[in-house]
């Protein structure tokens, strides 16, 4: 289905593109997925897509260093996202937000994506050029149509660097740490807070210093600090900017 928003005075006008970059832990998933929920837009997990080619080549065997088998994995997979599911409230009385459902050759894969080791697996087979221009086609048909909100790591200086919105989460690398080993906890995988600060340290030095498409704040993005914010002063900070685009736009 096409989205358009109509009252420009040219006719009807594809929906924007929602870029949201910024380094690991930042909670770009989750504001992506509730920003999505408020705009009526389509989510994208771009990270979801490398954690499970990760996943399928560890399954399978291949060395995470095997750029050619890597790059072949990729045409061998098929992607599809879920529909997102509405927060709501758990026995503790705190919202739950669900995660975004990716399935992989028909395979839900949600849940066993969401490993620390997954993560670092990702952003090493991130770094391999042959592995990125495989999947980076698959993230453009995703955004063909608009109306769609993708995060990840290189949104707006690579995938989309003309996409109509672009915003760059970040976050103190103790607040990032914390609010990861909170997840962590959640899942029952159990993890010293020194630990997982030392991971998203590596990760942040990792993902800034690949040679291909490195973590950066992409051209007109709108830098958003959630420090000291809560996760929903950050979405509606967010969806008033995107209004604020489309009104301008019609």
């Amino acid at each position: 289905m096409s989205l358009k928003i109509v009252g420009s005075s040219t006719g009807s006008k594809r929906l924007p593109i929602v870029a949201i970059d910024g380094p690991a832990g930042a909670g770009k998933s989750t504001a992506a997925r509730l920003l999505a929920q408020q705009l009526g837009f389509i989510m994208i997990d771009t990270g979801a897509l490398y954690r499970t080619l990760a996943l399928n080549a560890l399954e399978r065997g291949i060395a995470l260093n095997d750029e050619d088998q890597l790059a072949l994995l990729c045409s061998a997979l098929r992607f599809q996202f879920g529909t997102l599911e509405k927060p709501h409230l758990g026995a503790d009385g705190l919202p739950v937000i669900p995660r975004l459902p990716i399935y992989c050759n028909g395979i839900d894969v949600t849940d066993s994506i969401r490993t620390p080791e997954l993560g670092m697996a990702a952003s090493n087979v991130s770094k391999l050029p042959k592995v990125r221009d495989a999947l980076l086609e698959v993230q453009r048909v995703f955004g063909r149509e608009g109306g769609i909100v993708m995060e990840g790591r290189d949104i707006g200086t690579v995938i989309f660097p003309d996409a109509e919105v672009k915003f760059y989460l970040t976050a103190s690398v103790e607040s990032r740490a914390t609010r990861r080993w909170e997840e962590l906890k959640a899942a029952g995988i159990e993890r010293e807070l020194e630990t997982v600060i030392r991971e998203t340290q590596a990760r942040d030095e990792q993902d800034m210093n690949r040679k291909i498409a490195p973590l950066r704040c992409a051209e007109g993005a709108q830098i958003i600090d959630s420090t000291a914010k809560t996760l929903p002063d950050v979405v509606a900070d967010m969806a008033q900017r995107v209004r604020a685009y489309l009104r301008d736009a019609t």
